[in-house]
């Protein structure tokens, strides 16, 4: 994955106002002070384009969550802001991505991988779909290249899987969370046989990739095809994975036209569910998960904790399957008790070697979303069980 210039998360880290919360968090949650400096971190830290798009997602999910995919009237959102709730942050972040993309970049973001520039997809439809200048077609613009290049220049596998690489074809389990999910809500937004076409997309990218990368015991490998591989099943990229589908299953149920996704809903239900299940097998006494989730000789990684215990949490709310629910609380109190009092998220992998514990004097910018994004969906699911009661 590519390095970001800093102009946005610096643009970022001087309008983030982490204070603007709906929600307190109930008993037992991670208090809103500390989640406000791991936000605050989050966005200090997040420089690269895949990083920025999962910030912004993170903060749609917990600050702004009547605009998350999750929200069951989350189509379409609403054309007109109010001064208090507006995702400001996260319009702010498409705003900056959208003023310094090249005119020369079909990408919102020039960048050595094709998946991770997607990633800020969303951001940029949501700010497009709110803006208050009818005339600027900047942000509609810059989102219709990023999907063209998508879709018809990106390189492809033989079997016609979008390359997460622009130099070579190889595919990896993070684009599942960069492309797809972008790629279905335009769909959404777009509406009619654009929307049916584009979400029918999505969820194909979904399959292909599993195709290859998926193995026996439900896990994903987390590189395939081109120079090199990485044959294990990294618990960040299982994560990735889980998640992504999980983004595409949300878009495509809460969509006008959710009637015509019936058997691919019950495919990705069942693919996000067998990673999850098979993953948890190997969760340790403490909580924690394996940087490799199947080998126990690998460090203990919290980020992929943090990122599958949120997903855990959200197919609960959508599915009423409570039988993880012990294994994500489990890992949700290891998180509770690994957040320092500076709010970094410790004890994470490297997310940008994969295979090494991060520095001790290090920090991990996805760790940091992931704990917002794990807070959010522990967050929806007490709602949701406090209205299923009975």
């Amino acid at each position: 994955m590519a390095p970001y210039c800093r102009l946005v998360a610096a643009a970022l880290a001087l309008s983030t106002n982490v204070t603007n919360q709906k929600n307190d968090p109930f008993i037992g949650g991670i208090d809103n002070d500390t989640l406000s400096l791991v936000l605050n971190n989050m966005v200090q830290v997040s420089t690269k384009s895949w990083e920025l798009g999962t910030a912004t997602e993170a903060m749609l999910e917990y600050s702004y969550p009547e605009f998350s995919v999750f929200n069951s009237s989350a189509f379409p959102p609403g054309y007109t802001l109010n001064t208090t709730y507006n995702a400001s942050e996260v319009l702010d972040v498409a705003s900056q991505v959208v003023r310094a993309k090249s005119n020369t970049s079909m990408t919102l973001v020039e960048d050595s991988a094709v998946g991770d520039p997607a990633s800020l997809g969303v951001s940029v439809l949501l700010a497009n779909w709110t803006r208050t200048n009818q005339s600027d077609t900047s942000f509609s613009t810059a989102a219709g290249e990023e999907l063209d290049y998508l879709l018809n220049y990106a390189p492809r596998s033989d079997s016609g899987a979008i390359s997460h690489r622009s130099d070579q074809v190889q595919l990896w389990s993070d684009f599942i969370y960069m492309a797809p999910p972008f790629i279905a809500y335009f769909g959404a937004l777009a509406g009619g046989d654009s929307e049916v076409q584009l979400i029918q997309t999505a969820y194909e990218q979904i399959s292909l990739y599993r195709d290859v990368l998926r193995d026996d015991n439900g896990l994903w490998q987390h590189v395939a095809l081109g120079s090199w591989n990485d044959t294990t099943h990294w618990a960040t990229g299982n994560g990735w994975a889980a998640a992504g589908m999980l983004r595409v299953l949300m878009t495509m149920n809460h969509t006008a036209q959710a009637d015509q996704f019936t058997g691919q809903s019950a495919n990705l239900t069942s693919w996000i569910g067998e990673i999850l299940s098979t993953a948890w097998e190997y969760q340790a006494d403490n909580g924690t998960l394996r940087n490799v989730i199947d080998d126990q000789s690998t460090f203990p990684d919290s980020s992929s904790t943090a990122l599958l215990a949120a997903v855990t949490y959200r197919m609960a709310a959508y599915n009423n399957d409570t039988s993880l629910i012990p294994k994500a609380d489990k890992a949700f109190e290891l998180i509770k008790g690994s957040i320092d009092d500076e709010g970094w998220l410790q004890d994470t992998v490297d997310p940008y070697t994969f295979t090494t514990a991060t520095a001790v004097d290090g920090y991990s910018p996805e760790g940091q979303a992931f704990v917002i994004l794990l807070a959010a969906a522990w967050r929806d699911y007490i709602v949701f069980n406090s209205t299923n009661i009975g």
